[in-house]
């Protein structure tokens, strides 16, 4: 397991520890990775009844590490930018089955939220079981336009599709937690001082059930999500991406942030000079 994920268990509990605190805990290939391993650390101890997922430093993760892909080398880029929309697609298709996995996972999944939670963090909350939020946390989508064909309908399960067409249509759109609270996108907002605290007397009380209960019980209510259409309408939401990628808008997004970096591209979108 990498640096950039922590495991650690506390009794019935099983702590997951995003640990880039210098990116926000941005998400770098490693981390996912890690992220994967320490849920599958999580799954095999039977001890552990509920998995506490959370950021260490300032924030729960500020989403996808797109500065760093912007800096990867050559052959990196190459590797990582699908050649076609098809491609692109499956990709994508990946992608997803990366977050049903979580969605799916036997053992419930708590998100722990605090500071920062956007893009592609946001869209591992949802998929969490229980999401428990810092009223000061900042909960939004990415601050430039990179795509836009599948947070906002991962959004739209939880808070309806007139508050995700809210959020879709303003590049960087962003809730604090109580916001979030009060929309459905998370189960409770709370003071920052008292989220550790709160999670931990949610998790230690959800733990009195054997797993075998808690999986059955997870997987009856995921399966009426997915009666309704959930993980099918997750996958419609990937070829819009795919379809997105390939458009000038987001080659021109794209060649700003080599050129200029991440944060004069934000500059220059929310000026009106980018696009």
């Amino acid at each position: 397991m990498a640096d950039e994920v922590l495991f650690e268990r506390q009794g019935r509990l099983g702590y997951v520890t995003l640990n880039r605190p210098e990116r926000l805990n941005a998400f770098s290939a490693a981390q996912w990775n890690g992220l994967e391993a320490a849920i599958a650390t999580a799954n095999a101890d039977d001890e552990v009844r509920i998995i506490i997922l959370r950021g260490n430093g300032r924030a729960f993760s500020a989403g996808a590490d797109v500065r760093a892909r912007a800096e990867a080398s050559a052959e990196a880029q190459e590797y990582m930018d699908a050649e076609d929309v098809v491609d692109d697609t499956i990709r994508l298709y990946a992608a997803l089955d990366r977050y049903l996995r979580i969605f799916n996972n036997p053992k419930p999944i708590i998100a722990q939220i605090h500071g920062y939670c956007l893009g592609v963090a946001s869209q591992l909350s949802v998929m969490c079981d229980i999401t428990v939020v810092a009223e000061d946390a900042r909960i939004g989508l990415p601050s430039v336009p990179l795509g836009g064909g599948w947070i906002s309908p991962m959004w739209s399960w939880l808070i309806g599709p007139k508050r995700a067409k809210e959020m879709s249509f303003t590049v960087g759109a962003q809730i604090d937690g109580k916001t979030a609270s009060d929309w459905g996108w998370a189960n409770r907002a709370v003071p920052a001082d008292q989220l550790e605290d709160t999670v931990r007397e949610m998790a230690t009380k959800m733990a009195n059930l054997p797993s075998k209960f808690l999986q059955l019980k997870k997987s009856s209510i995921n399966r009426q999500m997915d009666i309704q259409g959930f993980s099918t309408a997750l996958r419609t939401g990937c070829e819009m991406d795919a379809l997105l990628h390939f458009t000038d808008t987001i080659d021109t997004v794209r060649g700003s942030i080599k050129d200029v970096g991440l944060r004069g591209t934000i500059e220059a979108f929310n000026s009106g000079k980018l696009l």
